[in-house]
C-alpha cells in the first residue's frame, strides 16, 4: 500500500465507486453500495482526471491552467484523503 502520493502516481476510482452528474442535487456525486458522497467543484475536477490515464502531476498541470493558479497543495491533499478513504486507488 502507498502511504504518500506522488507525481508519478497514476490514479483511478476504485471499482466500487461511481462518479456522475446528478441532477436534482445540481452537483457531482460519488456513489457506492453504502452511501453517496456530494462533492464540491474542486473535488469533482479533480475525480474527473481520475481516470487511471493520468499522473497526479498530468492532473495538476491541468487544473492549474483552469484555476490559473498553483493548485498542487489541494489536489494532494484531497488525494490522499480519497486514498484514505477508499475512493481513489494507485495504479501499479
Amino acid at each position: 500500500m502507498v502511504e504518500t502520493i506522488t507525481a508519478n502516481n497514476i490514479v483511478a476510482l476504485a471499482p466500487m465507486y461511481l462518479f456522475r452528474w446528478e441532477e436534482p442535487q445540481q452537483a457531482y456525486i460519488l456513489l457506492y453500495p453504502e452511501g453517496i458522497v456530494k462533492l464540491n467543484e474542486t473535488g469533482a475536477a479533480i475525480l474527473k482526471y481520475c481516470d487511471s490515464t493520468h499522473t497526479v502531476e498530468e492532473i495538476i498541470t491541468k487544473l492549474s491552467e483552469i484555476y490559473t493558479t498553483d493548485v498542487s497543495e489541494s489536489v494532494y491533499k484531497f488525494l490522499e484523503v480519497s486514498y484514505a478513504k477508499g475512493w481513489i486507488r494507485i495504479k501499479p
